[in-house]
């Protein structure tokens, strides 16, 4: 067995259906060249980890609960979150480098998760394969630190490429691609957290599930539940649902009828990139050598006016960014992440992606479908 191990993990773009996985619901992340490095050798007794990029140190015990939220509380939650896996860490020294930006929608923590458990499984030879990885890396967000996120992040970090995540269980994913066009991230200069943005819209929804229930009739309330992740949200049609939705407060109904187009739009996306052509009012015709990346790019923004609507999570800089790279020749656009801020990604024609890439007034980036997670034996 090696003593030392090189692990990385990509950051991810929010591709489609983004505030859906934490309601079992499917999604669809696109992996990026941008990764964040964790190499790993075995320490007697305590672990010690520092960033390349701060220069943060933390050292602790193995098995010492998180206190935060800060860069020592991640490594704290992965080898707590393998060690409850069966995996025995003990004693460590990691060096992490990310080229990740943080809190920008790129899902910074989960390529610092998902590299810190591959790099320290592998080092203490437990499973390095992505769906070990990234349920291990979910546990260590969701169950260990307390965030409310969903699989999104972890499973589109381990596995990589273009990627449709089943939230359910076996939470199995699905390869997809696209072929036509590149993917422009477009920084918006605002922080964002997602531990702030879900809570509230998790609240909402259940409470506007709570408030459905009390007004609708036994066939709807069947398919219903005051928890959003039991939702037969598959199930529910939007016209059923009008005179009952009426009767709730509007920021609920918003909620809940963002759940379900932005579901519907996801299917109608997915029918696109298995090479159907779906019919939809908010489509182009679909017909060209790139009706796919035409097509696609109709969801995705399709998908942002929901998010900025009916979900409240984005703001006027990230607006301007999607009009803006739809006015330089993008195919689509819309927020990645939790929103209230980090980026915009826009799905362009390789010609035109110089030209949206110069929208930006903070950083900007050209970027490539890239692997997930790496292991590497030194």
């Amino acid at each position: 067995m090696s003593y030392e191990v090189l692990a990385s993990a990509p950051g991810r773009l929010d591709f489609l259906n983004t505030h859906q996985d934490y309601k079992g619901l499917p999604v669809v992340s696109v992996a990026v060249n941008l990764r964040t490095r964790v190499k790993a050798r075995r320490l007697r007794g305590t672990c010690r980890a520092r960033s390349l990029n701060t220069g943060e140190p933390a050292e602790f015990r193995p098995g010492e609960p998180p206190a935060g939220r800060g860069f020592a509380d991640y490594v704290k939650a992965a080898v707590a979150s393998l060690r409850s896996s069966g995996v025995d860490v003990g004693g460590c020294e990691l060096e992490v480098v990310s080229e990740v930006p943080i809190a920008s929608g790129m899902a910074s923590s989960a390529a610092l998760l998902v590299a810190t458990v591959g790099a320290l499984s592998a080092l203490w030879g437990g499973p390095t394969d992505p769906a070990f990885v990234a349920e291990a890396a979910y546990r260590a967000e969701r169950e260990v630190m307390g965030i409310p996120c969903g699989r999104l992040d972890q499973y589109g970090s381990a596995f990589g490429r273009i990627s449709l995540i089943n939230t359910r269980p076996p939470y199995d994913v699905e390869r997809l691609e696209l072929g036509e066009g590149v993917f422009v991230a477009l920084d918006s200069g605002v922080r964002h957290s997602t531990a702030e943005v879900h809570p509230q819209r998790q609240r909402e929804l259940d409470e506007g599930l709570r408030a459905l229930l009390a007004v609708a009739p036994p066939g709807i309330r069947e398919k219903l539940s005051e928890r959003h992740w039991e939702v037969k949200w598959e199930e529910l049609d939007e016209d059923e649902l009008k005179p009952y939705l009426g009767r709730i407060p509007r920021v609920y109904a918003n909620r809940i009828l963002f759940t379900i187009r932005m579901h519907r739009s996801t299917m109608v996306a997915l029918d696109i990139l298995r090479g159907r052509r779906a019919e939809a009012p908010y489509l182009p015709p679909l017909d060209g050598e790139d009706w796919r990346a035409r097509g696609v790019g109709a969801v995705m923004t399709y998908q942002h006016g929901l998010l900025r609507d009916l979900y409240d999570v984005s703001i006027p800089q990230l607006d301007r960014l999607v009009e803006g790279a739809l006015a330089r020749g993008a195919y689509g656009a819309k927020l990645s992440g939790a929103g209230l801020g980090g980026i915009v990604m826009a799905l362009a024609p390789e010609s035109a992606a110089d030209a949206v890439r110069g929208i930006g007034e903070a950083r900007s980036w050209v970027l490539k479908v890239d692997d997930g997670l790496r292991v590497e034996y030194l």
